[in-house]
């Protein structure tokens, strides 16, 4: 049997049709994946970079990084330690509300390290968090913004007790996440290297 030029063209262009449609199927498959897994950091991240594409890849880049990072629960000698520095800290804020958002920045920073997150600058920590903290990593950046604005002298009290409660948000998440909410694949990477 024969084909006609026409009938060959016509299943080349069927064929190809087919490799869009699915081609488009699976990106929007990605996309829906990315979005429902970053939430708000997935819009967050469109309006930084302007295009949803490009964003899009800078999500999906960040989520390899981390997965090569070992994000583990804290020992609960560990979490009582870190909830007690938190209450003494949210305690020195009626007295030194400076010193206390300071520290509060500071003692997130202990908790991340602790966990296994690389503690380097404050972008790169964000970002980081976005992967498994998609939710609360926001306030992290609002009070970090807030902090930065006291280190100039533009944040008033008020600004600081905001920055405590988003502090807060995400110490509560980082402390207390239940070993069962880990990232998946960190407790086999654990298991394999020790």
């Amino acid at each position: 049997m024969q084909f006609t030029t026409t009938e060959i063209v016509l299943v080349i262009v069927i064929a190809l049709l087919a490799a869009i449609a699915i081609w488009l199927w699976m990106r929007s498959r990605k996309s829906a994946a990315l979005k429902n897994r970053f939430g708000p950091e997935y819009d967050r991240t469109v309006e930084a970079v302007g295009d949803e594409r490009k964003a899009e890849d800078v999500l999906a880049k960040r989520e390899k990084r981390v997965a090569h990072y070992t994000i583990k629960p804290l020992p609960d000698a560990m979490r009582e330690h870190f909830v007690e520095t938190w209450r003494q800290v949210q305690a020195q804020f009626v007295d030194d509300p400076k010193y206390a958002v300071t520290r509060a920045d500071d003692l997130l920073g202990e908790v991340m390290r602790v966990r296994g997150y690389p503690v380097s600058d404050f972008d790169h920590r964000a970002d980081d968090l976005s992967v498994d903290h998609p939710e609360v990593v926001q306030n992290y950046r609002t009070a970090h913004s807030i902090a930065d604005r006291h280190s100039r002298g533009e944040a008033s009290t008020e600004d600081l007790r905001t920055a405590m409660i988003h502090y807060r948000t995400l110490f509560d998440d980082l402390v207390n996440e239940p070993e069962a909410a880990t990232r998946p694949g960190t407790a086999r990477r654990e298991k394999s290297n020790g």
